[in-house]
């Protein structure tokens, strides 16, 4: 029989109740602004596109925080931890994409249009994707 020591379970810990917080609430964040965006397209009221520009906003804050618990995972996992690094690249890929639909939403409001909508979907899938294999980490697997 193989003894576990301290060392080697602290490798193997799943992300920690802050870090699923901060994974879960970036979706609705990323979500929210689609639905607005797609508010925005339907009915050009600006005042949805400033919802959007508001929730990513709030969506990179989550996104970010929750990269860098990503991040520590990532060092601390084993060398071959692939699930780890397939989490830590969906959220940066995240991140990134969802500065840019920032940036895009920060242009005149009648400008938005379409870019920033194809923009939120993309960034929601993504969020959804990394969410979804990030809780993966922390049950053990996805299944």
């Amino acid at each position: 029989m193989a003894s576990v020591s301290p060392a080697s379970t602290a490798l193997h810990r799943p992300p920690g109740a802050l870090h699923t917080i901060l994974l879960a609430g970036t979706v609705p964040l990323f979500l929210g602004a689609l639905l607005s965006d797609i508010a925005y397209h339907n009915s050009y009221q600006i005042q949805w596109a400033n919802f959007a520009s508001w929730l990513i906003a709030g969506a990179l804050v989550f996104c970010g925080l929750a990269l860098l618990f990503a991040l520590v995972h990532l060092v601390r996992a084993r060398p071959r931890a692939r699930q780890a690094l397939i989490y830590f690249l969906l959220l940066l890929t995240t991140w990134v994409l969802g500065l840019v639909n920032a940036f895009e939403h920060a242009k005149d409001a009648w400008a938005v249009m379409p870019t920033g909508l194809v923009l939120s979907v993309i960034v929601t899938l993504l969020a959804i994707a990394a969410a979804w294999v990030g809780l993966g980490l922390r049950t053990g697997g996805v299944r």
